[in-house]
C-alpha cells in the first residue's frame, strides 16, 4: 500500500473528495493513497486525460495504478473527437450518485467550478463558426478574438488561454449573447462545495519548476516520443487532444522540424506557463478551498 501522505486529519471517508492543484503536484498520488486508505474511485477532472490516444504525455494513471484503485473517465474519448464541460458533467453525473465515494482529482479549473459553481447551459458551436474562430485564431492571432468579446466576459476568462477565448468568442457569434451572460443565468450545482471536501494543492513556482523539469524527463523514458510517433498519422492541430502539452513539440520533432533537445525544452516552458495560469485559476476561484502544502506531498 503506497505511505499516505502528510495530510491534515479529520477528512470524513464518507463524503465527495475534491482534489484540484497544478501540474506535477503530487494530486495522483495523495487521491490513490486515500483511495486505498479509505475507499472510494478515483474521477478525472483534467480536460486531456480524458482522451484515449494520449496516456503517457498526458500523465494519466498506468495500468498498475488503475488496478489498486477503481478509476473513472481517464482515456474514454477518442483523440479526434470534441469535448467539453458540458460533456463531462454529463459523464460524472451519474457517477456521484451510483457507485463508491467519488474522489475527483485534476488539474481543470473550470471542471472543478462547473462541478461546485453550476454550468451554463449552453448551445453547442455550429461547425462552421468553429471553423471561423480557428481560421481567426491562425491569421491574427488572439487578440482578434478578444477585440470582439464585452468588458464582463474578458474579466471573467483567462484571456491567455486560447481555449477559454475562442470558446467565449464561438459563444457570442453563435447565440448573439455573451458568454458572461450565459452564465448569469447559471443552474444549481451538481454538487455544492459545503457537499464535499474540498483540497486544493499549494505548489509554488520554486518547488514545481524542478518537478516538471524531471516529470517530462520520465515522460520520455517511458516513451512519449513513440507516443508521439502512434498519432502522427492522424495528428491535427484543431483536434482538442492536440493542446496535450507537449505533444505539438514532440511532433513537430518528428516531422523534421525541431530537433529533440529543442522540442523537450519548450514542451517544458509550456507546461510551467501551464502551471502559472492554473495556479492563478486556482487563486482567483477556489479561495475557501482547504490548502495543501505539495512539499508534504
Amino acid at each position: 500500500m503506497t505511505a499516505l501522505p502528510d495530510i491534515p486529519p479529520g477528512i470524513p471517508p464518507d463524503r465527495p473528495l475534491l482534489i484540484a492543484g497544478p501540474t506535477a503536484s503530487g494530486k495522483s498520488v495523495l487521491a490513490l493513497a486515500l483511495a486505498e486508505r479509505d475507499g472510494g474511485r478515483i474521477i478525472n477532472a483534467d480536460a486531456l486525460q480524458v482522451f484515449a490516444n494520449w496516456r503517457i504525455l498526458t500523465a494519466r494513471p498506468a495500468p498498475d495504478e488503475e488496478a489498486r484503485a477503481p478509476h473513472a473517465l481517464y482515456g474514454h474519448v477518442p483523440g479526434d473527437a470534441a469535448y467539453s464541460v458540458g460533456h463531462w458533467l454529463r459523464d460524472l453525473q451519474p457517477l456521484l450518485n451510483d457507485g463508491p465515494r467519488p474522489i475527483i482529482i485534476g488539474g481543470t479549473g473550470l471542471y472543478f467550478s462547473a462541478l461546485t459553481e453550476g454550468l451554463a447551459e449552453i448551445p453547442a458551436t455550429p461547425p462552421g463558426i468553429r471553423a471561423e474562430a480557428d481560421a481567426l485564431l491562425a491569421a491574427k492571432g488572439l487578440t482578434s478574438l478578444l477585440d470582439d468579446l464585452d468588458p464582463k466576459t474578458r474579466a471573467r476568462i483567462d484571456t491567455a488561454n486560447p481555449m477559454r477565448v475562442q470558446r467565449a468568442w464561438e459563444v457570442q457569434r453563435a447565440t448573439g449573447k455573451p458568454l458572461a451572460q450565459w452564465q448569469d443565468a447559471t443552474p444549481p450545482p451538481l454538487l455544492p462545495p459545503d457537499s464535499a471536501t474540498c483540497l486544493l494543492i499549494d505548489a509554488p513556482k520554486d518547488w514545481l519548476t524542478p518537478r516538471i523539469e524531471h516529470r517530462f524527463d520520465l515522460m520520455l523514458e517511458a516513451g512519449a516520443l513513440d507516443e508521439a510517433r502512434d498519432n502522427l498519422a492522424t495528428w491535427s492541430a484543431l483536434h482538442q487532444s492536440s493542446k496535450a502539452i507537449g505533444a505539438p513539440e514532440l511532433i513537430a520533432h518528428l516531422n523534421g522540424e525541431m530537433a529533440l533537445d529543442a522540442a523537450r525544452k519548450a514542451a517544458i516552458i509550456a507546461t510551467r506557463q501551464y502551471a502559472k495560469r492554473q495556479r492563478s485559476w486556482f487563486r482567483a476561484r477556489m479561495k475557501n478551498w482547504q490548502t495543501l502544502a505539495a512539499a508534504t506531498l
